[in-house]
């Protein structure tokens, strides 16, 4: 999860998100380059006491200052849209769970398993046990197996939520009415954190997500745990 005074993203607990860390690395380049090239262009022609009779008409330079700004946005537009196509792939999901967003809180439905629902709210202050983060905290996490494509339907019941875990590279709007779907494969196990990141009321602060990933033997413990509660 996040630290104070960081600079770079989360660490990538999935594929998708080791992808976009890799585009933004390769986007960062390439702006990084162009911007050291304006500023050593800029100082050049502020600096310098030599005149050119021919900069002001030349067609090489404006061929070449047409041309290579369009191959740059095919560079970066070529991995961005495998990118996007890849985070909408969803092939034979192994789960799917399906995220309700309310005021103020999320509800989790686990629509393979009929008896598998509960709600998701979040830890109050006082109640925080040593190790636990302030706003971040929840009653009932989403438990999900590892290394398993998950199918997550996101909605909701009143206004619009976002279910978003940076983690993992999900966010999808919850939508009154309507059923949008993201997915994820969780690459390792661990306890990742988010946030509704659509403003919705007075408590859009107060409304966290936590995505617990475990082994596979573990979520069938888990799971048949549920159903015996149920």
């Amino acid at each position: 999860m996040a630290h104070p005074s960081q600079l770079g993203f989360q660490d990538a607990a999935s594929p998708v998100m080791e992808e976009l860390l890799h585009f933004h690395d390769h986007a960062l380049m390439i702006v990084f380059l162009i911007s050291t090239l304006v500023l050593y262009i800029i100082v050049a022609m502020v600096s310098t006491k030599l005149t050119n009779m021919y900069i002001l008409d030349s067609q090489e330079i404006e061929i070449i200052w047409t041309i290579l700004p369009a191959i740059i946005l095919i560079l970066i537009a070529l991995p961005s849209l495998r990118i996007l196509y890849l985070m909408d792939e969803i092939n034979n999901p192994h789960l799917t769970v399906k995220a309700i967003g309310h005021q103020w809180y999320w509800s989790y439905e686990y629509t393979d398993y009929q008896e598998i629902a509960f709600d998701s709210y979040m830890v109050p202050t006082q109640d925080l046990s040593p190790g636990q983060f302030r706003l971040l905290e929840v009653d009932h996490r989403m438990v999900v197996p590892t290394e398993a494509p998950i199918r997550v339907l996101v909605t909701a019941e009143d206004v619009l939520h976002s279910w978003a875990v940076p983690a993992l590279g999900v966010k999808m709007d919850a939508v009154p009415g309507r059923l949008n779907q993201t997915a994820f494969i969780a690459s390792r196990p661990g306890v990742f954190y988010g946030q509704c990141s659509e403003i919705c009321g007075a408590n859009h602060s107060f409304m966290p997500i936590v995505v617990e990933a475990v082994p596979l033997k573990h979520f069938q413990n888990w799971s048949t745990l549920m159903l015996e509660d149920a």
